[in-house]
């Protein structure tokens, strides 16, 4: 089953470099050729997945609207591409063309002012390269004791066109605020638009031309705003690492001591810590069922957390490389259902259940269920609005059908692989038949607390990181360092293990054998402390309003904590296993 999973995986990280760097055009032109320009969206600044098709506002648009066929990496990213007036031919200057002249009623300048006033941006593509806009601006003019807003419609626009030989390099677009039309009153007006193009020359080769986009995200104080991130990090595991060498070996080390001692004593002498669970610390949890699908569920995203910081890395994700990520999303997490029916139902027979197709089907739902019913709501309101952000219904029979075709399939063999290669659980101990009454603890070591405590040092090694993270999903600027984002998760992932592991030994001190929900719940808790930074990302660092993007913000990213919450509740889990095993098995066990 895993062999089948690796040459799946292999055939698709070939396919997404190819589409990477290659395309149906060579990107080469003649002087007077005509280049490709598509109209995107448009929306408001500070709502990024709030964007709506690019002639919702009454543009000047081609007698013929012919929209572009897309990927579904590009539908599911929001990209609705049209063709667009503006004639940009290969190496042609042109001064003030006319676009055309149109007449907009007082609805028009109603929705036009309306979005002037929630600062809409326009993002159009030339030659496979993203350029933005914007539509008009706000005036404030001063009177005597007050001062009167004046909204402006951009009704010019520039072209600067940068090329090399015979293929383009560069494009930005200029507002000219001087050539705009006030349209504060409700008024009919009329607007001639029109443009210009000026081609200039540069030495930039084609291959570099995507630099210019990821350049901001690489400059010196923000590398060194990473670097101080990781630095923190690593600081933070080496302290960790420190107090479980120094306190929790030494702490084990004079366990053994004690506990050998006693085995040498010919007087029966009454067992303490966590020796004198050794009966019960390998019962069997409540929930198997769930507890397995949990375990499974977070071994197929942290898989998928690989494969895609693998496809990072090596390049597929360069900037505007329009879709690719979400293709990637679509296609690797399907393949990797394989591995969540795999540990699913093998640890669900290991813990002795019965009815390991139930087991299946609760793993199969348990992440999708949960993103799918959001996914429901959040669509219905993305079409409520009118957005981009709504799928057609053409794009959610294929991702049903790939669910129903590929992830089903193989969640189901790799559930019957593990159900053949069913092994039994090790247990350096013998457990009991009744368990042992769990002494009352003090407040500090319930089930909250401890959370609270083991998620804070994770979170706190990554929540620099965070900001850059949240500025690029649920922004504009770019994240292109996945070098240093795959440092900062492997460190996620150790600081993760090694203060579950603490507190799995402290909870075993304190003669509590119900550790393997509690191991869960403490690795996965640094999901919760992502989901409060949630909350402070909106208010405070944010300018995100209105119902459809508070809405879509707080629905990805809760299914986003709880993906967390499964994959690093899957890691404190495995970690504290491996301890339990080995401290268990270092001493004598009656």
């Amino acid at each position: 089953m895993g062999r089948v999973d690796g040459v799946l995986l292999l055939i698709l990280l070939g396919a997404c470099v190819l589409r990477a760097g290659a395309d149906g055009s060579d990107h080469r032109y003649k002087e007077g050729d005509h280049v490709p320009l598509y109209a995107n969206k448009v929306g408001p600044l500070h709502n990024p997945s709030e964007t709506y098709r690019y002639y919702d506002l009454p543009f000047c648009s081609p007698d013929h609207i012919t929209e572009k066929k897309e990927a579904l990496g590009e539908v599911l990213n929001g990209d609705r591409l049209v063709d667009s007036p503006y004639e940009l031919n290969f190496h042609e200057d042109k001064q003030s063309k006319s676009l055309c002249k149109k007449k907009l009623f007082k609805e028009d300048v109603a929705k036009i002012r309306d979005a002037v006033s929630k600062d809409y941006y326009f993002q159009m593509f030339y030659d496979d390269l993203p350029f933005w806009g914007f539509i008009g601006k706000i005036d404030k003019e001063k009177f005597d004791l007050s001062e009167k807003e004046k909204y402006l419609l951009f009704k010019h626009i520039h072209f600067d066109i940068l090329y090399n030989d015979d293929r383009v390099i560069e494009i930005d677009v200029l507002s000219d605020p001087n050539m705009s039309i006030d349209i504060t009153d409700d008024k009919e007006v009329e607007v001639d638009f029109s443009y210009s193009v000026s081609w200039k020359k540069t030495d930039i080769p084609f291959e570099r031309r995507m630099d210019k986009y990821s350049r901001i995200s690489s400059m010196p104080q923000h590398l060194q705003v990473h670097w101080f991130s990781i630095n923190n990090s690593c600081v933070t595991v080496l302290l960790l690492t420190g107090f479980l060498a120094t306190i929790l070996m030494r702490v084990l080390k004079n366990d053994f001591i004690r506990y050998s001692r006693d085995e040498e004593s010919s007087e029966d002498q009454e067992e303490t810590g966590w020796k004198y669970i050794h009966g019960d610390v390998f019962r069997f949890p409540k929930h198997k069922s769930l507890f397995s699908a949990v375990i499974g569920s977070g071994t197929q995203l942290l898989a998928l957390a690989m494969f895609i910081f693998l496809l990072a890395i090596v390049g597929v994700f360069y900037p505007y490389n329009r879709g690719v990520f979400f293709t990637a999303l679509v296609v690797i997490y399907p393949l990797t259902s394989g591995i969540a029916g795999y540990t699913a139902s093998n640890l669900y027979l290991q813990l002795e259940g019965t009815n390991w197709v139930r087991n299946l089907l609760l793993t199969g739902c348990l992440f999708c269920g949960p993103l799918f019913l959001t996914f429901c709501f959040l669509n219905t309101v993305a079409i409520a609005y009118n957005a981009t952000a709504a799928l057609p219904i053409g794009t959610i029979l294929v991702i049903l059908l790939i669910w129903m075709l590929v992830t089903s399939p193989l969640l189901v063999l790799g559930g019957v692989a593990g159900k053949n290669s069913k092994v039994e659980f090790h247990a350096p101990c013998r457990t009991t038949k009744y368990p042992r009454e769990i002494p009352q603890l003090p407040w500090y070591r319930g089930t909250i607390p401890q959370m609270a405590m083991a998620g804070f040092l994770p979170f706190s090694a990554i929540y620099l990181e965070l900001y850059y993270i949240f500025a690029s999903v649920w922004g504009h600027k770019l994240y292109t360092i996945y070098s240093i984002l795959f440092i900062v998760f492997i460190i996620l992932i150790i600081v993760t293990a090694f203060i579950t592991v603490a507190l799995t030994y402290f909870q075993l001190a304190a003669e509590d054998h119900e550790w393997w929900w509690r191991s869960i719940l403490c690795g996965g808790s640094t999901g919760f402390f992502i989901l409060f930074y949630c909350l402070y990302y909106y208010h405070a660092k944010s300018d995100m309003s209105g119902f459809m993007q508070t809405s879509f913000f707080f629905g990805y990213m809760t299914c986003i904590c709880y993906g967390f919450f499964l994959m690093l509740g899957t890691v404190g889990f495995r970690a504290s296993l491996i301890f339990v095993r080995h401290i268990y098995h270092s001493i004598k066990c009656e």
